[in-house]
């Protein structure tokens, strides 16, 4: 067994969500940085946007927005 050490932060891409609307379909994919956080939309597997914020907090919180938006348009979680 090795000794890792694991990191203290986290900086791997994460889908925050997925969401779909009849054969339509939708994710976030938040990308961790040194200098920014980057987060990405795909709209049925073409990406949409991408955007860099300065912090997690603020990438995460346009992240939430843009789920707002597509529940009031009637999206919902993809299965």
């Amino acid at each position: 067994m090795s000794n890792r050490e694991v990191p203290a932060t986290y900086n791997e891409p994460t889908v925050l969500w997925r969401m779909s609307r009849g054969r339509a379909s939708a994710h976030a994919t938040l990308f961790p940085g040194p200098g920014a956080v980057t987060i990405t939309w795909y709209f049925d597997g073409v990406m949409d946007r991408a955007e860099n914020y300065d912090s997690m907090d603020l990438a995460l919180a346009r992240a939430d927005q843009i789920l707002g938006i597509l529940l009031r348009d009637d999206w919902t979680p993809a299965e």
